[in-house]
């Protein structure tokens, strides 16, 4: 069983700047990956970053250059440093992790991800 709490959402302006942290206990495999994920407008929960263990990341083309996903192996924390935000990023941030590896076009699917946190909101103001 893993067990995730992510933390540091809040509200910033346009072109701001934040760092999410997702602190993860339990037994964390070493091909599974972790990833962030978001519930925004749309109908379905769109994947944002992902990393496998040994620092490999993948990026939904709408945050690449703007998002960075890094992951502290020793203290088991998953961050998300959102830099350059815009109104559209507002949405609620979940992490997840997987249960073992992902081939390439599942890294960034929810349903490819067995835990999840209960997520932190941020919200961009224009």
């Amino acid at each position: 069983q893993v067990q995730l709490v992510e933390s540091g959402g809040g509200a910033v302006q346009d072109g701001g700047s934040l760092k999410l942290s997702c602190g993860i206990s339990g037994n964390i495999g070493s091909n599974d990956y972790m990833g962030w994920f978001r519930d925004g407008p749309g109908p379905a929960r769109e994947g944002v970053a992902a990393m496998d263990r040994y620092g490999a990341t993948i990026y939904a083309d709408s945050v690449k250059g703007r998002f960075t996903i890094s992951s502290d192996n020793i203290r088991n924390i998953l961050y998300l440093q959102m830099d350059a935000l815009k109104p559209e990023d507002t949405a609620m941030y979940y992490c997840a992790t997987s249960d073992g590896y992902l081939s390439r076009w599942r890294r960034l699917a929810q349903s490819a991800y067995k835990y999840w946190g209960q997520g932190t909101q941020v919200t961009v103001s224009s």
